[in-house]
């Protein structure tokens, strides 16, 4: 009797893009765009890519991390199993979004380098209530938006649209301010 396979695994350093001072989000998404069915991927990074674990989760992938000697981090992205990342809106901070109702405000930011968007996006919920909702539409998935409105406490659930070409995005105001 033979044992299963475990699952394959995809692996990917990024500690040499770097170092070479590139960013290595588009490499990575690469690698993700590239993964077979059920197949992970392992991630090296000389830190711990927190940023990423939403990115990941809302493509359908759960995160193991840990720490490695030299303070460099291993994280490997397994798919979950039954979960469909491009059936639906794919949640970040909230999964109870498609309860929040109509946006207040709608930005078009599809047209806009980053990070312009970012900021448009922190500027609009500035001037909103909590319980208010803001959609906007962009040209790429805003990872550096995540950390912020997770810290002045926004929830926020997005996907890519049917052809890719542009992210969607709600972000519900949450009541929490950053201080500037």
């Amino acid at each position: 009797m033979s044992t299963p396979e475990p699952s394959p695994i995809r692996e990917l350093d990024v500690r040499p893009m770097l170092r070479a001072g590139e960013e290595p989000f588009q490499a990575i998404m690469e690698a993700v765009g590239a993964l077979q069915p059920g197949e992970s991927l392992r991630l090296v990074a000389p830190f711990r890519p927190v940023p990423l674990f939403s990115v990941m989760a809302n493509r359908g992938f759960a995160a193991s991390d840990r720490a490695l000697d030299g303070g460099d981090w291993e994280v490997v992205f397994s798919p979950v199993a039954g979960i469909e990342a491009e059936a639906g809106l794919a949640t970040g901070s909230s999964p109870s979004a498609m309860s929040w109702g109509d946006p207040i405000e709608e930005l078009d930011l599809v047209d806009l380098e980053p990070p312009e968007p970012m900021v448009r996006i922190l500027e609009a919920l500035e001037d909103l209530k909590p319980g208010d909702v803001l959609f906007a539409l962009l040209a790429r998935e805003p990872v550096f938006l995540f950390p912020e409105l997770a810290k002045r406490q926004h929830e926020w659930a997005g996907n890519f649209d049917a052809s890719g070409t542009a992210y969607r995005l709600l972000v519900r105001h949450g009541g929490g301010r950053a201080h500037k």
